[in-house]
C-alpha cells in the first residue's frame, strides 16, 4: 500500500504523516515514510530520529546527475526496489518505522526542484511493497507534483484539509487532479478542528465536491507543543483520534489490521 499525503502549505500535513505511521507501526506494519516535501525538513524529528537520513538524491549523484540522465531506463537497476535494498546510509529505521529523503532545496539559486519529482515518481513505482508493508509519502505542499506525475506511481491520495476556504478549494483541486491521475481511491481527513460545528460544514463543503471525509483531528494543544519542540506528540486527542483514520483506510482498501 502506498498513500500519498497531500494538502495545501500549513494544513498540518506531516503531522498526519507521523500520526499515520506512528499508527501503522503500533498495528504491526513495517512502514516506509518517504519524505518528498523539498521545502520542510523537521519530518525526521516527528519520527524520532536523531538525524535525517542522507537524501536519495545524492545516491543518483546530485541533481546535476539526474538531470543528465533524466531520460534514462537505469537510475536504479533493476525492476523493483525492496526495502532490504535501500543502502543503510539513505535510510533510517528505529522499531519498524523507516524513512528516505528524496532531497531539499538548500541553497540559493539551486535551481527548481523539477529533478527530485522524477526522482520520487521513479522510486515510489520501482519500490516494491509486500503483505504488512506500508509506503506514507509526505508530498510538498499544493499540486505540482501531479503535473510531474508523481501519483502514477501510488495507489491512494490522501487530502488533509483544515477549516479555511483555501484550504478547501485545493482539497477540490487535489481531488480531481488524483482522478485525473487515474486514482479512483482518493479521500480526505480534517485537520486542527476547533469543534464539531465546523467538522460538520466543512464535511459538507468537501462532500459537495465529490470527497469522502474519513476522519477529523481536533485542535491538540500536545501536538502544537510537539511541534515546536521538534518531536512527535506522546499522548493527547490526535492520537486517539487517528485510529479511527486507519480504521477507515485498512476498510476502504479491503486490508486488516495485523493485530
Amino acid at each position: 500500500m502506498k498513500i500519498s499525503v497531500c494538502a495545501k502549505g500549513g494544513s498540518g500535513k506531516s503531522t498526519i504523516v507521523a500520526l499515520l505511521a506512528n499508527e501503522a507501526r503500533n498495528r504491526g506494519r513495517r512502514v516506509l515514510v518517504v519524505d518528498s516535501d523539498e521545502s520542510n525538513s523537521g519530518l525526521y524529528r516527528m519520527l524520532g530520529f536523531d538525524k535525517p537520513p542522507v537524501p536519495l538524491m545524492e545516491l543518483v549523484g546530485g541533481k546535476t546527475s539526474l538531470k543528465q540522465k533524466m531520460g534514462s531506463p537505469d537510475i536504479f537497476a533493476g525492476k523493483e526496489i525492496h526495502l532490504e535494498d535501500i543502502p543503510s546510509l539513505y535510510l533510517v529505521e528505529h522499531d519498524g518505522t523507516m524513512m528516505v529523503s528524496i532531497g531539499k532545496i538548500m541553497q540559493s539559486l539551486e535551481g527548481c526542484a523539477c529533478p527530485m519529482g522524477v526522482l520520487n515518481r521513479e522510486f515510489l513505482k520501482k519500490v516494491s511493497v509486500t503483505n504488512g508493508e506500508m509506503v506514507i509519502i509526505d508530498m510538498e505542499a499544493g499540486v505540482e507534483h501531479f503535473g510531474r506525475g508523481v501519483e502514477t506511481s501510488v495507489d491512494y491520495v490522501l487530502i488533509v484539509v483544515e477549516p479555511p476556504f483555501e484550504s478547501v478549494e485545493i482539497a477540490g483541486k487535489i481531488y480531481d487532479l488524483a482522478h485525473g491521475s487515474g486514482i479512483k481511491n482518493t479521500w480526505a481527513v480534517l485537520n486542527k478542528i476547533p469543534n464539531e460545528e465546523i467538522a460538520s460544514r466543512t464535511r459538507s463543503e468537501l462532500e459537495k465536491k465529490g470527497i469522502k471525509v474519513i476522519g477529523s483531528i481536533s485542535v491538540d494543544p500536545e501536538v502544537f507543543l510537539a511541534s515546536i519542540e521538534g518531536r512527535f506528540p506522546k499522548q493527547g486527542t490526535a492520537m486517539n483520534q487517528i485510529k479511527q483514520v486507519m480504521d477507515s483506510i485498512l476498510s476502504e482498501t479491503g486490508q486488516k489490521s495485523l493485530q
